[in-house]
């Protein structure tokens, strides 16, 4: 290996890979299309899961020379999940469930964290430059098509910090929608999984509710979104190229938690390089049959509606009440096992199409679903409200940074 590594992307897997490799003396040069990490993301809140693992991420962090001190996080280990039919109930751990972080370029951001130990280990970081991905060694882009879309508003508000996570097809189709709190500013986010036309209206009718549940006193701020591409390639390793991260479809297909397997992308790939593991056999290893697993629980959930969820939720806090742990749920449904290996071959056929990206690369890939005719209904006057409430505030200067066409 030469001393100078390339890499294309400055996320987080692609910032992980450039402090590992500027520690052990490479000379890293970072390229990114935009003009500062987390640009893409417009300050919304994101979670690093702790239920793939025994070991605490933030211990693992450590353990790879990575500062979990150098952003800003609130940890959770109690979260309301509201049913279908919108009874609440409350997930408990002991330890910690998630990591509430923020996206985007403020300093307490995760992405400016990573962005800071990058430069202190001596890495060169391009901005605004773009870059043939065939010049770089590790390849850490983000999505370029669409399997799912989030779309959210942050708003300040007087309610304490807060995490509300709800199943509800109607409202989120095939997903979920949430509600972040933390330190005075929250973010409301429906998610989609299959596609639709004037999907605003979901967001619309996602706020209305939980206007309707919480004390808020909500003031909007702006609105932002996001995209998330979902796909499995056949390498991870290609044409002497490490992709990493989303590029390397290291993603979480059932949640979209995929913080956590971006950053371990990013270090694994590093140490490759270094000559300490083989990239290809540590991501079969350790993070390929988690994504698996991941896709499988999404191809379950997209076979199920309304009544499917509540299952779910009902069979989530039985559990928890026998084990008195909340937490074992996830890691439990997020655990390979013989029935979700017999699954894979009907989730392959059944929800994966076959592609061949730009460079040669073949993959399987989760498209977007189409809407199905129970997408179909009329936003509710509570939502009409909210609606005419964020076109009075688009107004005064209120910016929204995803279209709801951006799909």
């Amino acid at each position: 290996m030469s001393e100078r590594v390339d890499i294309l992307g400055a996320g987080l897997s692609g910032l992980s890979s450039a402090i590992i490799l500027a520690k052990s003396g490479k000379e890293v040069h970072v390229h990114e299309v935009r003009q500062d990490s987390g640009a893409r993301f417009d300050g919304d809140f994101q979670g690093i899961e702790n239920w793939t693992s025994e070991i605490d991420f933030f211990d693992e962090m450590r353990e790879w020379g990575l500062d979990p001190n150098s952003f800003k996080s609130n940890p959770f280990g109690v979260v309301d999940l509201v049913h279908p039919d919108d009874v609440i109930t409350n997930p408990v751990t002991n330890g910690v469930a998630f990591r509430v972080v923020e996206r985007g370029t403020d300093s307490h951001c995760i992405d400016q964290g990573f962005k800071k130990m990058a430069l202190e280990a001596g890495v060169k970081i391009h901005y605004g430059v773009k870059v043939n991905p065939s010049q770089c060694d590790i390849i850490a882009a983000g999505p370029k098509e669409s399997s799912a879309v989030a779309f959210g508003e942050i708003f300040e508000t007087g309610h304490p910090n807060h995490v509300t996570f709800q199943l509800n097809d109607k409202l989120a189709p095939g997903a979920y929608s949430y509600m972040i709190i933390i330190d005075g500013v929250g973010l409301i986010c429906t998610c989609l999984w299959r596609k639709q036309r004037k999907s605003g209206r979901f967001l619309d009718e996602t706020i209305a509710w939980y206007d309707k549940h919480y004390d808020l006193d909500r003031k909007p701020i702006k609105r932002v979104g996001g995209k998330g591409d979902f796909s499995l390639p056949e390498k991870y390793v290609f044409d002497g190229r490490y992709y990493v991260g989303e590029a390397g479809g290291l993603q979480d297909f059932m949640w979209g938690f995929g913080m956590r397997y971006a950053i371990t992308s990013g270090v694994l790939a590093a140490k490759s390089m270094l000559g300490e593991v083989s990239y290809e056999k540590e991501v079969r290893t350790k993070l390929l049959p988690l994504v698996k697993v991941s896709a499988t629980n999404r191809f379950i959930m997209n076979r199920m509606g309304d009544r499917g969820f509540k299952a779910v939720a009902k069979h989530w806090m039985r559990d928890q009440k026998k084990t008195g742990d909340g937490l074992g749920f996830m890691r439990l449904i997020y655990k390979p096992g013989i029935f979700r290996r017999m699954l894979w071959p009907l989730v392959r056929f059944g929800m994966l199409t076959k592609g061949v990206t730009s460079d040669g690369r073949s993959y399987l890939r989760m498209p977007f679903r189409k809407a199905l005719k129970r997408d179909d209904w009329k936003p509710s006057a509570e939502a009409k409200l909210v609606a005419a409430q964020w076109k009075n505030i688009q107004r005064t200067g209120g910016k929204t940074s995803f279209n709801s066409s951006d799909q």
